[in-house]
């Protein structure tokens, strides 16, 4: 019997009807598909009206501030109130020796407590207790900063100085420099310091020589942002420092800074006033995004490398 297929019966197998199958629509994941695309364009709004809003400021704080620059800015101390002319030049020294002492303080006391939360608070009920302290610390508002400063020191010497408003932005800084050594160094290997202590090495040694430096790059970073974050308070300046119309290098007087010059030339009714609070205001701006582009350049060479 030949089992070969004679032509009609091709014919007849052609002409039977194959079922299509279609796939059965899946309403779950249509569901979430949409959901999906609607967070992406809510998102994507949202990013979109904060960039405006953003470029807006910087926009006019550029092209007012910009108009404001000139060399009498510079060179020249604050104007009395109607007079033409003046400049910055006390604010600009003042806010340069106030945040220079803040970083002297706050730079070695928040390295010193980030290595020792790192290295010798693991399981430290006080290691906890201080990493507890300085997360309140970083979102306390820097007015109750101030008021502390004000009543612990202010009040029993009976005046405002340079000092005071170093003290309370150095107390803003201490917990930025803190919590970026803590985290930096907990990136550090365990393999690294096994085989430090392998060879020998005592405990000190190993956390500053080996492990410190090591991330050396972050901890770098994470002082230039303390600086950037303090280069801008007004509240604490207000109850520490407060304002000297003069020029005064004397850190034990009240001292100029570019803060409190900038909000009160702001409300000031006079234009030359507002003008130098805009030109103040983009001195700040530029300091600290110059001070932001320098910590992350310096950490992603460090990275890279």
């Amino acid at each position: 019997m030949s089992s070969e297929l004679t032509p009609a019966d091709v014919v007849s197998v052609e002409r039977i009807a194959v079922p299509v199958v279609t796939p059965a629509v899946n309403v779950v994941y249509l569901r979430r598909l949409l959901m999906h695309r609607i967070g992406i364009f809510l998102s994507f709004l949202a990013m979109t009206i904060g960039i405006f809003f953003l470029l807006w400021i910087l926009a006019t704080l550029f092209i007012k501030g910009f108009s404001a620059l000139n060399i009498g800015m510079l060179t020249q101390s604050t104007p009395a109130p109607g007079s033409d002319g003046g400049g910055l030049l006390n604010a600009i020294v003042g806010s340069l020796m106030m945040v220079s002492v803040a970083t002297l303080i706050s730079t070695p006391i928040g390295i010193a407590a980030g290595l020792y939360l790192a290295e010798y608070g693991e399981a430290n009920w006080f290691a906890q207790l201080t990493r507890f302290v300085t997360d309140i610390m970083l979102s306390a508002p820097s007015i109750v900063i101030g008021l502390f400063v004000y009543a612990l020191y202010v009040a029993n010497v009976s005046h405002f100085s340079g000092w005071a408003g170093s003290i309370a932005i150095s107390l803003i800084a201490v917990p930025v420099v803190v919590r970026t050594t803590d985290n930096m160094l907990q990136l550090v290997p365990g393999s690294l310091r096994e085989a430090a202590f392998a060879l020998g090495a005592p405990q000190w040694k190993v956390a500053i020589l080996i492990r410190l430096r090591a991330v050396k790059a972050g901890v770098i970073t994470g002082v230039l942002l303390a600086v950037a974050r303090i280069s801008g308070e007004t509240a604490p300046l207000l109850f520490t420092a407060l304002n000297n119309q003069f020029f005064s290098s004397d850190m034990n007087k009240p001292m100029a800074n570019l803060p409190v010059v900038i909000y009160q030339f702001a409300m000031s009714p006079y234009d030359n006033w507002r003008a130098l609070a805009w030109g103040g205001a983009l001195l700040i701006t530029l300091s600290v995004l110059s001070l932001n582009i320098l910590s992350r350049t310096i950490f992603n060479q460090k990275v890279q490398s």
